[in-house]
């Protein structure tokens, strides 16, 4: 099932929201190539995507992971390998992964900006992202293989949703019907997948072939039912639970 839209409207322009998806899409176009050119998209992801092994020093220096069609990634110690659980929020492998992720992140994200401010939305956001990469990090921490993606911090924008507005209905694409489901069912369904196929991880160890890191959702979820009401605009969030 695919969210479409929800049930509840904004009170104010989630002008975050529109930067953030922007920033995203910029990104794709004008330093991964839209993924027309396939050695900057890899080269992209080689050098900005956050690699566990390199920021925990556990995977050997000189280690080789293919990425494609005569293309690797090496492990490095270059100095900006600090900064890419931050950087590879902006990255994405593919137009799916992208468009995937936008989809998510403008049917709940408009909401939690409207619910925290402009300003708290974005740290809440990085704080998400940033729990997120700490999660996989933990479960991988030796792994060569980069991660890129903001799924992490869009989980926690999920999280956040599940907490604030529960029974606000979603509206999902199911084949091809739309069906209006409460966010507690969809957002809980959700996560349940999450934990399925992060568990085996926990003693089989990762496997990051189909591109997924799933605990970095599991942590940018929890994260985000945490932090929410921490960074929550009390005001704001009345006014439009009487809404719904």
């Amino acid at each position: 099932m695919i969210p479409l839209s929800d049930e509840l409207p904004t009170v104010r322009t989630p002008w975050m929201t529109y930067a953030l998806l922007a920033a995203m899409l910029l990104v794709w176009v004008f330093v991964q190539g839209a993924g027309f050119d396939q050695q900057a998209l890899v080269a992209s992801v080689c050098n900005l995507g956050m690699v566990p092994g390199e920021l925990t020093h556990m995977a050997p220096i000189g280690t080789a992971v293919p990425l494609g069609r005569g293309l690797a990634c090496v492990v490095d110690n270059d100095p900006i390998n600090l900064l890419t659980p931050v950087i590879s929020m902006f990255l994405h492998g593919g137009w799916g992964h992208l468009l995937g992720n936008c989809l998510f992140f403008w049917v709940f994200g408009n909401n939690i900006e409207d619910s925290l401010g402009s300003f708290r939305f974005l740290v809440f956001y990085i704080i998400c992202g940033l729990a997120a990469a700490a999660a996989h990090i933990i479960a991988q921490p030796g792994s060569p293989l980069p991660t890129v993606g903001a799924s992490g911090a869009i989980s926690g924008v999920l999280g956040a949703y599940l907490v604030l507005y529960p029974r606000v209905r979603v509206r999902m694409l199911f084949i091809f019907f739309i069906v209006p489901i409460r966010a507690w069912l969809v957002l809980i369904w959700w996560f349940f997948w999450q934990l399925v196929a992060a568990l085996p991880e926990l003693t089989n160890g990762a496997d990051l072939t189909g591109g997924v890191a799933v605990w970095a959702h599991v942590g940018g979820f929890v994260t985000g039912v945490v932090l929410v009401k921490f960074f929550e605009n009390r005001h704001l969030v009345v006014r439009r639970t009487g809404i719904a």
